[in-house]
């Protein structure tokens, strides 16, 4: 609800949060509401770790056959206590991916209604096109991490070939875990601290800005239970950044000037 209050209406998750318990805590929140149809639902599924309902697994490992995944979708479904997925991301890449037998089974989930749409995570532009070229749904986002510390996909083709294609990007930790408030950063939270104080923000939320200022429609995934920091973070859409702001925001960063 203080999510809503905010604007946020998109609510990330994954059958491997929380020890495969985080899923049944939404659904809990959900029960004897009507806060399923303001909201849409992502979660994700092929990560097998030997925890909760894996605890017999020998090894962490990634599963991307149909019948896990369709399993992993029932599982998210009945725990949640909805009837519908509006996106499932395939959450790592899987060295073992048979991409005609999982094509078929994301494809047959769309067909079914089980899932409105579906989507990667952390997968590259090869990883992407080759899951596509056995699909007939169009893959509908990837969520990579990105953030002012861990830029690298902003250079390294990643965002790039998103940004040609105008498929969406979901950046995961655009705080960098927490790492963006650490003293080994601090000069970068000095930047954004400065800028921010020129327009009345929170350092915080300038690092979101900074994400969102980027033409290829970065959408940043949030991740905390900070009522206050979610506050401080709905500003971030009101903050506008110069590019020269965005650039000071980058070389500090980086810890050089730009070549």
């Amino acid at each position: 609800a203080a999510c809503l209050e905010q604007g946020i209406t998109t609510m990330d998750q994954a059958d491997i949060y929380g020890g495969y318990m985080a899923e049944e805590l939404l659904g809990q929140a959900l029960q004897g509401t009507d806060l399923r149809n303001k909201i849409e639902i992502v979660t994700k599924c092929d990560i097998v770790a030997p925890v909760g309902r894996y605890e017999t697994a020998s090894v962490k490992h990634y599963d991307t056959s149909r019948a896990h995944i369709l399993a992993s979708v029932d599982h998210s479904l009945r725990l949640m206590g909805v009837d519908h997925i509006d996106l499932l991301l395939l959450h790592r890449p899987d060295p073992l991916m048979d991409h005609l037998e999982t094509g078929a089974a994301l494809d047959e989930l769309v067909t079914s209604g089980k899932i409105r749409s579906v989507g990667v995570s952390n997968f590259k532009p090869y990883d992407w096109d080759l899951l596509q070229s056995a699909m007939k749904q169009k893959l509908a986002a990837n969520q990579i991490e990105i953030s002012v510390l861990e830029h690298n996909a902003l250079t390294n083709g990643d965002v790039a070939f998103h940004q040609r294609h105008g498929t969406p990007l979901m950046a995961w930790s655009p705080l960098a875990g927490g790492r963006l408030f650490q003293d080994a950063h601090a000069d970068v939270l000095s930047v954004l601290a400065e800028i921010g104080a020129k327009q009345g923000k929170a350092a915080d939320a300038v690092a979101i800005a900074w994400l969102l200022a980027h033409p290829a429609n970065i959408l940043p995934v949030l991740g905390t239970n900070n009522m206050l920091r979610i506050q401080s973070l709905s500003d971030c859409t009101d903050i506008a950044l110069s590019r020269e702001e965005w650039f000071e925001i980058y070389t500090a960063a980086l810890g050089h000037e730009v070549a």
